[in-house]
């Protein structure tokens, strides 16, 4: 024990296990090394639901990609194979639980599986962990086809199932859009079509973000004002017999969606043990115990949740958890939110730890020296200097860039650099030394690097055939997969109703109060309450003891907290320094779930696979294989530091499956993604 931290090893038969914490550092190859850091760069550049899932369902036996609509809504679980090795369905739920007559809309949740590597008739088959990947509004198919094999891969026993030991578990990945998002229909659109949606995202551009300029605050109110109650107006219609899609994306039927989803993969299951029971009868003659059958039956009404959430994904389960706690068989939350404060606004803003990751970035290119092409004599000091002047350079002048072969010309800005800053603070492993190239190149007046980023943001479109005919705002005109920032507003402001009602002044004070917490996203985060001024949908089911709307805290008497005693423990993980989901968070938040871990991982970034640590991976297998939970006040080291990489000597005495682990994770470091704005 040491600081109040305990720092894990173990032994086995004389020979060290991967360590579980800092006593010996863990580490990577330097070649695997250098191929991550080499090819994390992508992530950088955004692409939509749409190329993801085209990308993932082109198929080179047949020129038909997969589509959604090929598929009916079924209130069991009806899985098709789609996207190459997963397998789809549309669960129909109803739009509002709490209607009592059997009536009103009902909603298709877009479903997509990752089967486990055994079939559900073995007994090392552990279930289906459900996974979010954050947002609110981000697409668990959009997760599951970019993240679902390496997070299977962590989670499972071994990485290929070659033993017959029934106590090695090896899982389903389930990942499912939300309501409101991607293919989970009925869905909505703020806008006419897609063109007038691209114009009026390329007029954001141009007029750039909070701060970028002495008007930057009421251009950008203005803008919310024309957009937020249109927006929540376009989400309450059509209204089916009362319901409207916008009364019921707010996040507990999220919750009551994810319960539907387990006691449906139940019924799916059992199912799948009758047809295996009879063929093993047949071939075997009668088994009067039924032991496969028996093995995997559906157990109605008391299904368990399998669960990994992320950033917002995390607000998703502890809300699950506080509303159904006896349901709960394992629960990961990485990036923890307090999810008091993001119903409530009460409690201190989450963004106080941003500015000392930032300062990281000097520390780090200080130490790699001239490989950093920031690289200054003065040191972090006169690293961080060097960031600040063009920061302000760009701030009194932007900089033209002139076209090259695959773009058109440019002219990068104050609000360009920033959210390069931003993505570097999320994500520093592969961002530091990204804004390294970016900023050294404009120092020297060169700014292709910065619109190249800037292009590649961009996804212009004309009106399809389609919604030619259609006509505007039908759903033939609409783009779901283009949609993360609408249905962000949609789920968080019905969540936080308090958001809904500031006025120009509060949101102005809300605003400099941010700033002053953090020059590195302060301005950027303040869009998120801004996203939410004038919106004016009121959520049907709400948690108890959440505050009323217009939000007085004059009026404030009680508030419920998001809390439990839950069937089985829950695990938290958090880095040390996280930009908007602190390490106090993830404190307060195991305290709200008695008998819950927390594991801290000793890096920079949101949430724990931004930096990936084999300690980390291995502590969440082993929770996810037999409920161990790590040794409160364990930390982990990461396998790679942002610009520093990995250690010079790989680790001795490593199994195969401990390689192929660790690849499983580096891989998920270079893929990993979370939506906006959490």
């Amino acid at each position: 024990m040491e600081d109040g931290k305990h720092h894990s090893s173990s032994r086995q038969d004389g020979e060290y296990i991967w360590p579980r914490g800092r006593t010996r550092r863990s580490g990577s190859p330097t070649l695997l090394a250098l191929t991550v850091l080499a090819g994390l760069s992508w992530w950088l550049f955004p692409i939509s639901y749409w190329d993801i899932e085209a990308k993932a369902s082109a198929s080179p036996a047949s020129e038909n990609q997969f589509s959604w609509t090929q598929l009916t809504p079924s209130e069991s679980l009806e899985y098709h194979d789609c996207f190459s090795g997963f397998q789809c369905a549309r669960l129909d739920v109803p739009m509002d639980y709490h209607r009592s007559d059997g009536q009103g809309a009902r909603m298709a949740i877009a479903v997509a599986r990752l089967p486990a590597k055994v079939p559900v008739t073995d007994p090392r088959y552990g279930g289906a962990i459900l996974i979010n990947p954050g947002g609110p509004g981000g697409s668990g198919v959009a997760q599951a086809l970019i993240s679902g094999r390496n997070l299977q891969a962590i989670a499972d026993a071994t990485v290929v199932p070659t033993d017959t030991n029934h106590s090695n578990l090896y899982f389903d990945i389930i990942g499912f859009d939300p309501r409101g998002v991607n293919n989970t229909t009925p869905g909505f659109s703020c806008f006419p079509n897609l063109f007038s949606q691209k114009n009026w995202e390329l007029q954001a551009e141009a007029d750039g973000m909070l701060g970028s300029s002495a008007d930057s605050f009421m251009r950008n109110w203005q803008r919310a004002i024309a957009l937020n109650p249109a927006c929540s107006q376009a989400i309450l219609t059509p209204s089916v017999d009362g319901d409207a899609l916008g009364k019921h994306t707010n996040t507990p039927p999220v919750a009551r969606d994810m319960l539907e989803i387990i006691e449906r993969h139940g019924e799916w299951r059992e199912k799948q043990g009758f047809n295996a029971q009879r063929q093993f009868d047949q071939m075997h003659g009668y088994d009067p115990q039924q032991h496969i059958l028996e093995r995997i039956k559906w157990h109605r009404g008391r299904e368990k949740l399998l669960y990994w959430g992320r950033s917002y994904g995390t607000v998703l389960g502890a809300t699950f958890a506080a509303l159904f706690p006896d349901r709960i068989e394992r629960m990961l939350l990485d990036g923890v939110v307090d999810a008091d404060k993001y119903y409530t606004g009460i409690g201190p803003e989450p963004i106080g730890d941003a500015d000392a990751i930032f300062d990281k970035f000097s520390i780090y290119c200080n130490e790699v020296g001239t490989k950093c092409p920031l690289y200054a004599a003065g040191g972090p000091a006169a690293i961080k200097a060097s960031y600040e002047k063009l920061e302000g350079s760009l701030y009194s002048s932007s900089l033209p860039v002139r076209s090259s072969e695959t773009r058109g010309p440019e002219v990068v800005t104050w609000s360009d650099l920033k959210i390069v800053q931003r993505i570097s603070v999320y994500q520093p492993l592969a961002g530091f030394t990204y804004l390294a190239g970016i900023v050294s190149d404009l120092l020297k007046g060169d700014g292709s690097k910065l619109a190249d980023f800037k292009h590649s943001r961009r996804s212009p479109t004309c009106p399809t055939e389609e919604c030619l005919i259609a006509g505007p705002w039908s759903s033939e005109c609409a783009a779901p997969g283009q949609n993360e920032v609408y249905s962000t507003s949609a789920i968080l402001c019905s969540d936080a109703e308090y958001m809904q009602s500031t006025d120009e002044q509060d949101f102005k004070r809300h605003w400099r109060n941010l700033q002053e917490l953090s020059s590195a996203i302060g301005d950027y985060w303040a869009h998120t309450r801004l996203n939410c001024a004038g919106w004016s949908v009121k959520p049907k089911w709400k948690l108890p003891g959440r505050l009323p709307a217009p939000y007085q805290r004059s009026r404030l008497t009680t508030v419920v907290p998001v809390t439990a005693n839950t069937s089985f423990p829950i695990l938290l993980v958090n880095n040390i320094l996280d930009p908007v989901t602190p390490l106090a968070s993830a404190k307060k938040m195991s305290h709200a779930f008695p008998g819950s871990v927390l594991l801290q991982q000793d890096s920079e970034g949101h949430c724990t696979l931004a930096a990936p640590s084999t300690c980390v991976s291995q502590a969440i297998r082993k929770y996810f294989q037999t409920g161990e939970l790590p040794m409160p006040g364990t930390v982990c080291d990461a396998d790679l530091k942002p610009m520093l990489g990995a250690p010079k000597k790989p680790q001795e005495g490593k199994t195969p499956d401990d390689i192929a682990l660790q690849e499983a994770v580096l891989d998920e470091a270079q893929r990993f993604r979370i939506p906006l704005p959490l």
